[in-house]
């Protein structure tokens, strides 16, 4: 008689390291989950540790760690963690990202650099590191979470370090993948339009301002955290194997009008 033991279906990502930042809430926490699901071993980080410590109680293959992505020594300390643990990083997602605080605040040059620090300096500055054991094997995937305010204004919400730094972001996207493009490492890049998150809680709650970041949207309406999961594993996995250099919008329209 022979049995026919049913086998565990491979996932696109089985066997594969990720590194994730500022995966503590929002999309990132979200952007943890998917991959995990996906079968990779995902190393999570953000400034605070105990919100990934909790997300990782859900799922073992998710690995917590504390990161200040603008700190030199996290950074570092960060990339030698995967390699130790896994010997191996296949997929860095850029996701830690922050905004000026307000309109006043957006107008000071402290401020402008803090985003920049944040959101551009420490992407350039990470991709560095995991580019290295990537070019090794000859492969990887680095994926930087911009927006659709690094190709529009974000005016009437006015906000000068958050768009120069996505803007810059989609052009380092470029350049970092045109430089690793032939030792098999691609750089692209997702820029999402209006999701609720922490950073934007105050406005999306407000109805007035709301239901005015709706018209604005070909589609009507924000989007829900579950509609960047494709594009997420899109460019993650095998599936994205000749794409590189390029910047996905993901806006319900926005960027269209």
């Amino acid at each position: 008689m022979t049995v026919n033991a049913e086998r565990p279906v491979p996932r696109p990502l089985d066997g594969r390291v990720a590194i994730l930042t500022g995966a503590s809430s929002g999309l990132g926490a979200r952007f943890a989950t998917v991959l995990a699901a996906a079968g990779a071993q995902v190393v999570a980080c953000a400034r605070r540790l105990e919100p990934i410590q909790a997300l990782a109680a859900s799922d073992p293959s998710i690995h917590p760690i504390r990161c200040d992505v603008t700190a030199e020594s996290d950074r570092s300390g960060l990339v030698r963690t995967a390699l130790d643990r896994f010997g191996r990083i296949d997929v860095l997602v850029n996701n830690a990202g922050t905004s000026s605080g307000g309109p006043e605040r957006q107008a000071e040059l402290q401020s402008f650099q803090d985003v920049l620090r944040v959101n551009l300096e420490s992407v350039f500055a990470l991709s560095q590191l995991v580019s290295e054991p990537m070019r090794g094997q000859g492969s990887g995937s680095v994926i930087n979470i911009s927006s659709m305010f690094g190709q529009v204004a974000s005016t009437p919400v006015p906000d000068a370090g958050y768009v120069a730094s996505k803007s810059a972001v989609n052009g380092l996207t470029r350049e970092l993948a045109n430089q690793w493009g032939a030792d098999g490492v691609r750089v692209n890049a997702i820029a999402p339009g209006w999701f609720p998150t922490d950073m934007n809680d105050e406005l999306v709650q407000n109805e007035r301002s709301r239901r005015w970041l709706e018209r604005q949207c070909a589609m009507g309406r924000l989007g829900r955290e579950d509609e960047l999961d494709g594009v997420l594993l899109f460019l993650a996995t095998d599936a994205s194997s000749y794409c590189t250099g390029q910047v996905i919008a993901v806006d319900g329209g926005w960027t269209i009008r």
